[in-house]
């Protein structure tokens, strides 16, 4: 780090006029990202739903899920009457010939299947697969709907399905994003103001975030042109480019105030404070990455999509705090305090921080046990967690056409036709087999939650007849000249899909007994797939996590005891985080307040997000306070003193970096989409609790009942920390005269 220090402040200008270049190229680039990344990623790749859906597809062109829905509803007369059949045909023929479309077909062209008719008579749906991949059908359906929504006299339409639902969400994520930045932004800049004391200073964070902003989106658009990435990810990027940009502004810019006030020159300041606080925002920068990059343990494109923006974005951030940062300070020197409101404290003094740590201290048993009994409390409705995955209540009925669509199916019709089971039956003849297929029918249709069977045999009704097949689309659908030995089944459900019950249909399909095999796909069948594998991979992930904090702690303090409290008190900050997410959101405690409808689950890939993210976050925190402790008590190896005056000189800059941190988090939860809200507002919590009850009072309680047990080691131990550990002690002052006898480099 030295040398890296002794590199910026000899170069300083061509690191700043390097970084503006970079800025002014990654903006043109990263422009349109958006455009460019995915509203899906849900699927789990490998997975019998995932394996079955492409075959299915590739064998059967008219057997994609129905991904786009129109709901003909007439004010008036029944969709029976002469006049409202001939609008129903006139308008299935108008979606079957749009180039995006499969196959189009309703409950005029399919023989008026009960199914496709409201209970009251006066709506029924016109059904359609669009073809291409899933940001192809995206794109397709944003252009559709409008063209299929109207009102007419008496008759009005409008558009649903899960390819308009993905579209709609998508492009109001963005929207949100640009209003959330329009919400936060001024107040963040306040707060900036108020935390680092004068207006030049509090410039600094916005230079490093911007860097890192607008770095990572060219890595996005890059990523994008070779994998799938999710657009929730740019949500992360902004939030977490800027609350970790003011993280590592402040602690290299307090660390320079403070190298400043004992008379040292800028330059020497700035090579001190990058040997100290820029080291440590180097390896909280490492830990923060690896937490994220964890993610890229799971297959689903959606979290990989956070590990690569995640990372991306820790990684500039960090690079433009130990880089541009310091080339800035040199040149800014004592300007950096212009328009400065209150006068800097002197190093050494007693502060509200320290004060608490004493206080701590002095009762640590008493301050453990209180803190630790309210977390624990507040983690007990985690307890009762139920899992589940987004759909189209992910956003209010007010703001989403299609989820107002979606509700009148859900309220009027008897079945869920868009989100029926696909059965693919390889190797199975419908010419020939027409026997086995007619007995695997008749056991699905006896299932809790079957609403209708469809096979190439007939039409199966829960209780009620069976309908012979006859020449008609609705049956032909199963037969393909080109895969003549292959067929599949359909299995309508009249459960909620994502539901308890909807995993147990699909439990219940695919124990079905059969002559031959078969595979599942469809909405259900995706959803305990993604769960399954969550479950499956989620020991590796933690496990990872858990190995490489537990070494990179060690690395920095040498101790052994350390690091495993850091991993206990971490999990148990967000254990009280994940407690509250299921208080507010599973169980709608606050759907009024917040403006969302509680589904009764939390989505399933939330809480594996906030985990990695927030884990990261705390480690990020643990590593600023810890590195001040550790060099304190190499001092004097004073536990107590090293503890009080750590905290001392780092509380108020976690504590202000926690606040701004949550300001950005908060913006987040404006957005309408359920997903980003309860990502923000427990991220929000996250911070908040680790800032101010696990660092302000569960850290000093532990390490003084811990005593100098915290800094034990075996010999053998020690002696391989000394010659291979990282450390935080005061740099050398007679090396301090490189970074003065730099020669001031010409600017032309």
């Amino acid at each position: 780090m030295r040398r890296l220090a002794h590199g910026v402040v000899h170069g300083r200008w061509w690191v700043i006029g390097a970084a503006v270049l970079f800025v002014a190229i990654a903006a043109a680039l990263g422009s349109g990202v958006a455009a460019k990344l995915s509203a899906g990623g849900f699927d789990t790749p490998g997975s019998e739903s995932y394996r079955a859906a492409n075959a299915l597809v590739r064998r059967f062109p008219t057997a994609g899920e129905p991904d786009f829905v129109v709901v003909l509803d007439s004010a008036v007369d029944s969709v029976d009457t002469p006049s409202v059949s001939r609008v129903g045909l006139a308008l299935t023929d108008r979606l079957a010939h749009q180039p995006a479309v499969v196959q189009a077909g309703s409950y005029w062209t399919l023989g008026e299947p009960p199914q496709l008719k409201s209970t009251n008579g006066r709506a029924a749906l016109v059904i359609a697969a669009l073809r291409g991949t899933l940001n192809q059908r995206v794109h397709a359906a944003g252009r559709l709907a409008p063209l299929f929504t109207s009102s007419t006299g008496s008759v009005r339409t409008s558009v649903t399905g899960t390819a308009v639902v993905d579209h709609q969400v998508s492009d109001r994520s963005q929207k949100d994003l640009q209003r959330s930045e329009l919400i936060t932004t001024p107040i963040v800049g306040v707060a900036l103001v108020l935390v680092f004391g004068s207006l030049v200073a509090a410039l600094l964070p916005l230079v490093v975030g911007v860097l890192a902003i607008v770095g990572t989106l060219v890595a996005l658009r890059a990523l994008a042109a070779v994998t799938e990435v999710s657009i929730f990810s740019m949500n992360l990027t902004t939030a977490l480019g800027l609350g970790l940009a003011v993280d590592y502004a402040l602690f290299i810019v307090s660390r320079y105030r403070e190298e400043l006030l004992t008379g040292v020159s800028t330059r020497v300041a700035v090579g001190r404070s990058m040997q100290t606080a820029g080291r440590t925002v180097a390896f909280s920068a490492g830990t923060v990455m690896i937490s994220l990059l964890s993610l890229l343990v799971f297959p689903q494109v959606y979290l990989r999509s956070f590990a690569y923006a995640g990372a991306a974005v820790v990684g500039l951030a960090a690079t433009a705090a130990i880089v541009v940062l310091p080339a800035v300070l040199v040149v800014l020197g004592p300007r950096i305090e212009r328009g400065r409101l209150f006068a800097v404290r002197a190093p050494g003094r007693e502060t509200a921080w320290s004060r608490q740590a004493r206080r701590v201290m002095r009762h640590p048993v008493a301050y453990g046990l209180a803190v630790t009994a309210v977390l624990l409390a507040l983690a007990v409705p985690f307890l009762g967690i139920r899992l589940g995955q987004v759909d189209d209540r992910v956003v209010p009925p007010d703001v989403s056409s299609s989820r107002r669509a979606t509700d009148q199916i859900r309220q009027h019709f008897a079945s869920r036709e868009s989100s029926a089971l696909r059965i693919l039956l390889p190797g199975v003849n419908p010419t020939r087999d027409p026997g086995a297929i007619n007995a695997f029918a008749e056991r699905l249709r006896m299932l809790p939650g079957v609403a209708r069977v469809d096979a190439a045999t007939g039409f199966y009704f829960h209780g009620g007849p069976t309908l012979p097949a006859t020449p008609s689309p609705l049956s032909q659908r199963f037969f393909n000249t080109s895969s003549p030995n292959d067929t599949w089944v359909s299995v309508v459900p009249s459960i909620e899909p994502i539901s308890s019950a909807g995993e147990k249909l699909v439990a219940d399909v695919r124990a079905t007994r059969a002559p031959f095999s078969f595979e599942v796909a469809g909405q259900s069948a995706r959803f305990v797939d993604a769960k399954q594998s969550i479950i499956d991979r989620l020991p590796i992930a933690l496990g990872l996590i858990a190995l490489v904090t537990l070494v990179l702690l060690f690395l920095m303090t040498g101790s052994l005891l350390v690091p495993v409290k850091a991993l206990l008190l971490n999990v148990l900050s967000l254990t009280a985080t994940f407690g509250a997410m299921v208080f507010i959101f599973q169980d709608g405690r606050l759907a009024g307040l917040l403006g969302y409808t509680p589904t009764g689950f939390v989505d399933i890939f939330t809480p594996v997000l906030v985990f990695c993210i927030a884990f990261g976050l705390s480690m990020d925190y643990e590593v600023f306070l810890l590195s001040r402790i550790k060099e304190e008590y190499d001092v004097d190896h004073d536990n107590e003193r090293a503890v009080a005056v750590g905290l001392g000189k780092t509380g108020r800059i976690v504590t202000a970096a926690a606040v701004l941190l949550a300001v950005v988090f908060l913006g987040l939860t404006t957005s309408e989409v359920l997903q980003v809200k309860l990502f923000g507002l427990v991220l929000t919590l996250a911070v908040l609790v680790d800032a101010f009850l696990i660092r302000a009072t569960l850290v000093p309680a532990f390490m003084r009942l811990a005593g100098r047990a915290n800094w034990w080691s075996p010999r053998s131990v020690r002696r391989w920390h000394l010659r291979y550990g990282i450390w935080e002690n005061e740099p050398i002052k007679i090396l301090d005269r490189a970074f003065d006898d730099v020669p001031t480099p010409s600017r032309g």
